[in-house]
């Protein structure tokens, strides 16, 4: 089995190419990367495995399963996996080993955060990481209203605050936006109002959205950003397969793999599901104590009141409750931005920078699929435990779902 030492890591190639100057290495050591070169449309581009199974499945909801055993190109490293744990890298993308380095390298500053959008959603957001973002060294805000971003610098520097520093509040012009770790983008157009009769508000923003999307996307791709691009507004999952895909057409519209790696993109809308299907299962009295969440933010989403044991039926009513509450508020005269904007943005983003289980949409088979993961220097690490077969194949049908709208779109 090759192996290769390069800037401290342990390369093993898998049909991925070594950069030129990788040197050979004796034995294995920590931190091991396997190196493949797959189709980067449908594959994914950076993760952590802890089962050297994990390295050659199939990019389907089996992903989400405890790996099944078998025998490897790999074998020699089985046992060095199970101990230590390595990564995959997709070097299909040019930007592949500027992640690697970017996400394992020892953090030494507080991070960077730039919020895109100060609207309902983008506000709410930016007052919870205001206050609850102890991680957090600069929160940088754009929106096109010069005085709404005035306003929200003037008014969140005077916060006092309660156990821990205020991360500062700063206004970013355009040409510097992607100097951050992370990005947040919860712009929106066409948001239908209140009272328009639209039965699903997400859809209805796509076209738009992904229109505006374009130039930030093409941004991304520019400036060779290697941190995160946090997709927050609507319709969050089919939005964040877009964006992967515009950072990575050239100037003459091609697909070249030259932007973004796909676990660059994560969408943001699953948390607010699965904390909506807590309260209306509080509200029923059924045990969700052990439930789960999977899919997309709205049509297509899967509850499920527990892995293992599955009840269809009852998954079956609070699925369909928690993804028609959003329109309970909207039938009260309101936006319903405020669970959003807490579960899935703030919460979900704080859990992901502290490496703690977060909701989030990530790259699976060329689709953004919403699940839980936690982030490590080696990328994310899926979730993995029993699963139902019923449920199992709920799950896969969302994805295949999330597929064919993406690939049509």
């Amino acid at each position: 089995m090759e192996l290769k030492q390069w800037h401290g890591f342990c390369l093993c190639p898998l049909g991925g190419a070594c950069p030129p100057d990788a040197v050979p290495a004796d034995a294995p050591f920590s931190p091991l990367v396997f190196l493949v070169r797959r189709n980067p449309l449908r594959s994914r581009g950076l993760f952590a495995v802890t089962v050297l199974d994990e390295v050659f499945e199939a990019e389907t909801a089996g992903v989400l399963l405890p790996p099944a055993q078998g025998t490897t190109p790999a074998e020699p490293l089985r046992e060095f996996v199970a101990a230590n744990g390595a990564c995959v890298l997709n070097t299909a993308f040019s930007a592949a080993f500027s992640v690697l380095e970017r996400w394992h390298r020892k953090r030494t500053q507080p991070l960077r955060v730039t919020l895109v959008g100060l609207g309902d959603v983008g506000g709410t957001l930016l007052l919870a990481l205001k206050l609850l973002g102890r991680e957090l060294g600069e929160l940088r805000i754009y929106d096109p209203n010069a005085a709404q971003c005035r306003r929200y610098e003037l008014e969140l520097n005077q916060v006092l605050p309660l156990d821990h520093p205020l991360p500062p509040v700063t206004v970013c012009t355009e040409d510097t936006l992607f100097d951050c770790d992370l990005l947040l983008f919860t712009a929106s157009r066409g948001v239908p109002p209140v009272g328009s009769g639209v039965a699903d508000v997400r859809l209805a923003q796509y076209e738009k959205n992904r229109v505006m999307l374009r130039s930030y996307a093409a941004m991304a791709r520019k400036t060779h950003f290697t941190g995160l691009f946090c997709q927050i507004s609507d319709p969050v999952d089919p939005l964040a397969c877009a964006v992967f895909r515009e950072s990575n057409r050239n100037a003459a519209g091609e697909f070249d793999g030259g932007g973004l790696l796909p676990e660059q993109v994560q969408g943001f809308g699953l948390g607010v599901m699965e904390a909506r299907a807590r309260w209306c299962a509080q509200e029923d009295g059924i045990d969700f104590s052990n439930g789960r969440v999977y899919g997309p933010h709205g049509s297509g989403l899967v509850v499920a009141n527990g892995p293992t044991a599955y009840d269809e039926a009852v998954s079956a009513r609070l699925t369909e409750r928690a993804v028609h509450a959003n329109l309970e508020v909207r039938a009260l005269g309101f936006k319903p931005y405020l669970a959003p904007a807490l579960s899935s943005a703030a919460v979900s983003i704080l859990s992901l920078v502290r490496g703690q289980p977060y909701y989030a949409a990530l790259p699976l088979g060329g689709v953004w699929l919403g699940a839980q993961r936690r982030m490590t220097p080696l990328g994310p690490l899926q979730r993995r435990e029993p699963l139902h077969p019923a449920l199992l194949a709920r799950i896969e049908a969302a994805r295949l779902e999330l597929e064919a709208f993406c690939h049509d779109a």
